[in-house]
């Protein structure tokens, strides 16, 4: 990817992944994928090893990053309990876009606008993973592990399968 035709939200999670010192690698598609699985086919990874990154909303300009395996989501219940609150909600993108600076699709909290906590779900731990890196099309593989140290990343069930 030249400058010319990076990103800004590109620019700014490669950026931060570079200066988080993890290994990672940049891989860039100019087919956009309309599933979670077309994106997994087209990396050649299962489904289970992208991971995304949902922010979640524990209060009036509050938020968390929550990292969920493709093949899981949110479980509310065990979400609500880690984090000691009653009510969670997920943003509109709009206001998801204000939080990170990154539209729906390309959110990663390496480069966010605002370094919000990062809760990473336990079933990620000792794998390889992928995700987004700040624009459509646009994704980093890392090691999980990696991540959780780099972001100080809560460790935590936070999910149910899908």
């Amino acid at each position: 990817m030249t400058e010319a035709t990076e990103t800004d939200g590109a620019r700014r999670a490669r950026e931060a992944l570079e200066a988080s010192g993890i290994q990672h690698t940049i891989s860039v598609s100019t087919q956009r994928a309309s599933s979670l699985a077309e994106a997994a086919e087209q990396r050649g990874i299962e489904p289970r090893d992208i991971v995304k990154s949902l922010v979640v909303r524990r209060g009036s300009g509050d938020y968390v990053f929550v990292l969920v395996p493709g093949d899981r989501e949110i479980s509310w219940p065990k979400l609500r309990a880690h984090l000691g609150v009653n009510r969670l909600s997920m943003p509109p993108a709009d206001k998801a876009r204000d939080a990170t600076g990154y539209e729906r699709g390309t959110i990663t909290p390496f480069g966010s606008t605002t370094a919000w906590p990062v809760i990473v779900d336990a079933t990620v731990s000792g794998r390889t993973i992928s995700m987004g890196a700040g624009a459509h099309g646009t994704s980093a593989s890392l090691a999980a592990d990696d991540l959780v140290r780099a972001l100080a990343g809560e460790v935590a069930d936070v999910t149910d399968p899908a």
